[in-house]
């Protein structure tokens, strides 16, 4: 297996060290995508006394070159290929992995066996510690396929008898994209305007699964839903007219809209979730700087877009 390794010097954690906080390797699988890319960030913004591994398939790609050039080990690695993913994971104190997103069941069957894999890796390596990301009502099934994999996934890991914990991020706040219509802030979302989306910025998702990954934190009974805010579509987007200064408004729209009865089920989950209100103050106990809504679209600089017609 190839690697191409590079370091840079490691700083004191800034944040206050449990008796068993990680000092040696952490590996990451996932590290070129978003939520990956966002663990790295935080494990290298930390400045922990770690030293970060991503798990990649193309080592030569713009997004693990990148990687390397600010001090990431490059382990190359095929889903296919156990003895490749065990061997990634030989020496590792703690191990971050999530599974590609599915859109068909074919898809989600992919996912199935590419998290099993990770697992059986990681069993293989005497990992010590392993944090999945998963999604928000994995606790159990759902009716979700694409959700539903996940807690299969979960409970693989919960078997393996590693030591491990869930992360379970709500939608991302990156998604929400309300567009510009003559002079008016217009937000679109498959969700009755009664309910309440919960939601979570993908930066936070990297934090918290950092804290936990560095043992500077611990997931509740193993297992956190990942909610920074919740709201309903109208207030979400009153956010986003109150930043630009602009008029808002919100229009509820059919789950017929939507590509795949993937979507439809996982946007009817999210409308089930909105009754059960989320305790918001158990992710701002990992990280307490946590965004939520208002505070995520002014750290972002959210401009209106500028190419819709009538703006």
């Amino acid at each position: 297996m190839s690697q191409q390794i590079k370091h840079e010097d490691a700083a004191p954690a800034s944040s206050s060290p449990t008796a068993r906080q990680t000092t040696g390797t952490i590996a990451v699988f996932g590290a070129t995508g978003q939520q990956g890319g966002a663990v790295v960030d935080a494990l290298l913004d930390r400045r922990a006394r770690v030293r970060v591994r991503a798990l990649v398939r193309n080592p030569q790609s713009d997004r693990a070159q990148a990687l390397a050039a600010r001090g990431v080990e490059l382990a190359a690695i095929r889903t296919d290929d156990p003895a490749s993913l065990a061997t990634a994971l030989t020496a590792v104190e703690a191990f971050y992995f999530m599974t590609p997103a599915a859109n068909s069941l074919e898809e989600v069957e992919a996912e199935i066996r590419v998290g099993t894999a990770l697992v059986d890796a990681a069993v293989a390596a005497r990992v010590p510690h392993v944090v999945f990301s998963s999604v928000i009502g994995a606790d159990r099934e759902r009716g979700v396929p694409h959700h539903d994999s996940k807690h299969w996934i979960e409970e693989h890991l919960r078997e393996s008898g590693l030591r491990c914990a869930m992360v379970r991020p709500a939608p991302f706040m990156e998604v929400m994209t309300p567009s510009l219509e003559h002079g008016e802030i217009v937000l679109r979302l498959p969700m009755p305007d009664d309910a309440a989306l919960k939601m979570i910025s993908i930066r936070d998702i990297g934090r918290v699964a950092a804290a936990l990954l560095l043992d500077t934190a611990e997931a509740p009974g193993g297992a956190v839903e990942l909610v920074a805010d919740e709201l309903t579509g109208p207030q979400i987007a009153a956010a986003f007219g109150a930043h630009t200064g602009l008029p808002a408004r919100y229009e509820a729209l059919p789950l017929s809209v939507l590509p795949s009865d993937l979507d439809k089920a996982m946007f009817r989950q999210f409308a089930e979730a909105a009754e059960y209100p989320s305790d918001l103050a158990v992710v701002r106990s990992i990280e307490p700087a946590t965004l939520d809504l208002v505070e995520w679209i002014r750290s972002t600089g959210w401009t209106a877009p500028t190419n819709m017609a009538g703006s």
